[in-house]
């Protein structure tokens, strides 16, 4: 049994049976039992289908949204936005299979045709961070293409997908069309992406275990998208508007307790705004709300674990340049205050691994040149931010930044109609979007001859 624990108090709130080889293989015998029918069915009943589960997601909201923030540690008002974008998502991908278009190509001797067509069953590994959130930023589009699925969340946060499957039947999703098997990522994850009739992998989670995937996966040339770490720039130049980004910065580290591959962690500010900059920063940091996940105050939760804690702190040792300390509360509950170190090198090693908890790191840079320089000196480039008043400047540097997704005078990375991935080894492929359907399905191209005989 796995035994869920709630990070604020440190209690048990749930015990679920722990999915091996044997129930991972069953769920991949009923995804693929239910695919040949899901795959014919329809695109407009297809797609009505996927609006009647994104109507009762969004009747279970609220439950959904308490449920998250206990598991997880989150502020209930950030989960009930990922709820929200939750049945977005799931809107927005209903609208898919009537529009999953191939083209006809004028070629010699006949016409030519391509068709998207879906690649059969796939395996959604997602992560403890956002559980529901991601994982209906996978679930969506593979359905839309006609695939059926099973998703496999984290150990720690198996609570809101075990409830997907359900709200799924309900709906009215034919049996065996969404699986979830909760287990060890060693065991369960380990068995979907071995498994030779599981056609692709999507994976979300740290570049160590994505680079495990990617390997394994080889061995039956499976598909992969894998949205993977990253140490994000938040690059603030001297005549930006200093207010508004040490306002924005927090949030962009702090929010879910920094436990986001988005994390805009290493905060780069041009030396001759480094003081008012970090003068502004400070009761920005000092004045966040930190505690309980339920409480409508709430601006930053505790860490998924005792473990993830012992692991930031290690970022944090007594002679590290603590520059603002923020504060958590005492007791029961995985907590650690917001954490600013300055003035930091991108050599440091806060600088150059991921966290993952709320820590940042203020590096201050001269010019373009060295900003940019700092910004692309790291394995990751999933997202990042630039802010100044320098419409041209922001362009230049947003073109020169080896980044997934990034954000001018906004520290925001994610928006159900547009792509969403990373550059190096942030990694692979493209969530969310029209870019992501294309990953859930094969290109067929059909020359039909019409020359007369």
């Amino acid at each position: 049994m796995i035994q869920v624990v709630e990070p604020a108090t440190e209690e048990v709130i749930a015990e679920v049976p722990s999915a091996g080889v044997e129930e991972t293989d069953a769920a991949v015998a009923r995804a693929r039992k239910a695919f040949p029918a899901w795959r014919a069915l329809a695109p407009s009943d297809r797609a009505a289908l996927l609006h009647r589960l994104a109507d009762a997601l969004a009747g279970r909201a609220g439950d959904l949204a308490t449920l998250e923030a206990r598991n997880v540690g989150k502020p209930i008002g950030d989960a009930r936005g990922e709820m929200q974008m939750v049945v977005d998502t799931f809107r927005y991908y209903a609208g898919a299979p009537e529009r999953l278009l191939g083209q006809t190509i004028p070629v010699a001797g006949g016409v030519d045709m391509t068709f998207h067509e879906p690649l059969g069953v796939v395996g959604l590994i997602v992560p403890w961070n956002f559980p529901l959130l991601i994982a209906s930023w996978k679930v969506a589009p593979a359905l839309a293409a006609g695939n059926t699925v099973v998703l496999k969340p984290a150990a720690l946060t198996p609570l809101t997908a075990l409830q997907l499957e359900r709200i799924a039947l309900e709906a009215g999703v034919p049996e065996g069309v969404v699986n979830v098997v909760a287990g060890p990522g060693s065991v369960s994850g380990r068995r979907l992406v071995e498994h030779p009739e599981v056609a692709k992998i999507a994976f979300t989670g740290s570049t160590e275990v994505g680079r495990g995937i990617a390997g394994e996966a080889a061995a039956t040339i499976k598909r992969v998208t894998l949205e993977l770490g990253g140490k994000s720039a938040n690059v603030v130049f001297a005549d930006a508007d200093l207010e508004r980004a040490a306002a924005a910065a927090p949030m962009a580290v702090f929010g879910n307790a920094g436990q986001d591959c988005c994390a805009r962690s290493r905060i780069l500010v041009e030396r001759s705004a480094l003081d008012e900059f970090m003068a502004a920063l400070e009761p920005e940091v000092s004045g966040l709300r930190v505690g309980d996940p339920l409480d409508e105050a709430t601006q930053m939760g505790p860490l998924i674990s005792a473990e993830q804690r012992q692991t930031v702190a290690s970022f944090v040792p007594d002679d590290a340049p603590v520059a603002i300390r923020g504060s958590a509360p005492d007791g029961a509950g995985y907590w650690f205050p917001p954490t600013v170190l300055a003035p930091v090198s991108n050599s440091d090693r806060a600088a150059r691994e991921e966290i993952f908890g709320p820590v940042a790191c203020v590096i201050p840079f001269s010019d373009e040149l060295e900003a940019v320089e700092i910004a692309n000196d790291t394995i990751y480039g999933l997202s990042g931010s630039i802010w100044t008043r320098d419409g041209a400047k922001a362009l230049r540097i947003a073109r020169a930044l080896d980044t997934g997704a990034l954000s001018i005078n906004s520290n925001t990375s994610v928006r159900v109609a547009t792509p969403f991935g990373g550059f190096k080894q942030s990694g692979v492929g493209r969530e969310l979007g029209p870019d992501a359907l294309e990953h859930y399905t094969d290109l067929k191209n059909v020359f039909y001859a019409t020359e007369a005989p």
